[in-house]
C-alpha cells in the first residue's frame, strides 16, 4: 500500500501541494500518495491524530495552523524553533517532529533558480508577521551584509530584530549580518540589493508605498505571494527601479522539495515542476 502524506489547511481546496508532490513522486519513483485535507479551525490536532492513526507518514501545514502545529510537536528542528511555526510534520510512531522549510525554500529559489547570491548583500524584509519570522534565520545563514525589517508597526519589527540579533554573530572574519528595524519612513535614503515582501498586501491587491531610491543597481524585488501576472508589489518595484522581479511560486515548489526530501530521503528535481506550474498559472 502506498504511504500516505497530506497538507492540512483551512481553506485548502486551492492548494497546489498535491500536484507538486505527485510530480515529485513520479519523477523519483516513490510509492506514495498526497492529498489536501480540510481541518476544522478548532479541530487541527484531532485531524492530525486521525491521519496518524490511519497510517499517515507525514504532512504539510498551511494557514491557519502553522503556530498550532508548532505547539503540537514533541520535537522541533532548529529552524522551526526560530520560526515559531511549523509547516512540515514527520510522524515517528505516535511522536510528532516539526520542521519549517519555508526559509530554505525561499533561499533556494533566490540563490539557485534565480542565480542571485546573498552573501554580502543588503536585504530589506517587509513585514514582521509569521511569514517574515520563518525566513529570517535562513537568510542570516547566507551571510548577508545586513538585514533590515520594515513594518507598519515599528515596535513589532524592532522586537523581531532584537530577537534575531543574537544569532547575527561573527563567523570567522565575516559578520553574518547586522539586523535592524523600523518603518517605511526609516528606510528613506537607504538602498538595498534584495527587497522581500513578506506582507499579505498582494493577497488583497494592495500596493505598498515604498520610498524612492531603495533599489540599488542590479537589485532583486521578491514577493512571497504569486498569482497570474505580476503582483502589485512587483509592479511598484519595477516602476521604482528594481532590476529584477520574482514572485513566490518558486519558493512554494522549493519548500515542498525540502519537505519531500525530509520524508523520503530523496531530493527531487524541481526546475521542471516549477516550469509546469508556471505554465499552468499563465494559461
Amino acid at each position: 500500500m502506498s504511504e500516505r502524506y497530506c497538507v492540512f489547511g483551512n481553506p485548502i481546496a486551492h492548494s497546489k501541494s498535491p500536484a507538486i508532490h505527485a510530480l515529485f513522486a513520479a519523477n523519483t519513483a516513490q510509492d506514495m500518495t498526497y492529498e489536501a485535507l480540510l481541518a476544522p479551525v478548532d479541530g487541527f490536532a484531532a485531524s492530525v491524530r486521525a491521519f496518524i492513526e490511519a497510517g499517515g507518514r507525514g504532512a504539510n501545514v498551511t494557514v491557519p495552523f502553522k503556530e498550532e502545529a508548532f505547539r503540537l510537536c514533541k520535537q522541533l528542528s532548529e529552524r522551526a524553533q526560530h520560526a515559531g511555526a511549523v509547516n512540515t510534520l514527520i510522524f515517528r510512531g505516535i511522536e510528532i517532529f516539526g520542521d519549517n522549510t519555508d526559509g530554505a525554500g525561499l533561499v533556494r529559489d533566490i540563490t539557485q533558480n534565480l542565480g542571485f547570491a546573498l552573501a554580502g548583500k543588503r536585504i530589506l524584509l517587509l513585514g514582521a508577521g509569521g511569514a517574515a519570522r520563518g525566513v529570517i534565520k535562513p537568510l542570516l545563514d547566507t551571510r548577508p551584509d545586513s538585514l533590515f525589517i520594515a513594518n507598519r508597526s515599528p515596535e513589532k519589527a524592532a522586537a523581531l530584530a532584537a530577537e534575531f540579533s543574537e544569532i547575527a554573530i561573527p563567523q570567522g572574519d565575516f559578520l553574518r549580518g547586522a539586523v535592524d528595524a523600523g518603518n517605511m519612513a526609516t528606510i528613506a535614503g537607504k538602498s538595498f540589493d534584495l527587497v522581500i515582501n513578506a506582507t499579505s498586501a498582494s493577497l488583497s491587491g494592495e500596493t505598498i508605498l515604498l520610498p524612492a531610491g531603495i533599489f540599488s543597481p542590479g537589485s532583486l524585488a521578491y514577493d512571497m505571494m504569486y498569482g497570474k501576472g505580476e503582483t502589485p508589489f512587483l509592479q511598484t518595484a519595477r516602476g521604482q527601479g528594481a532590476a529584477r522581479c520574482a514572485d513566490g511560486l518558486g519558493m512554494l515548489v522549493e519548500q515542498a522539495a525540502e519537505a519531500f526530501s525530509l520524508w523520503r530521503g530523496v531530493v527531487p528535481e524541481s526546475s521542471s515542476v516549477l516550469a509546469e506550474l508556471r505554465a499552468n498559472l499563465a494559461a
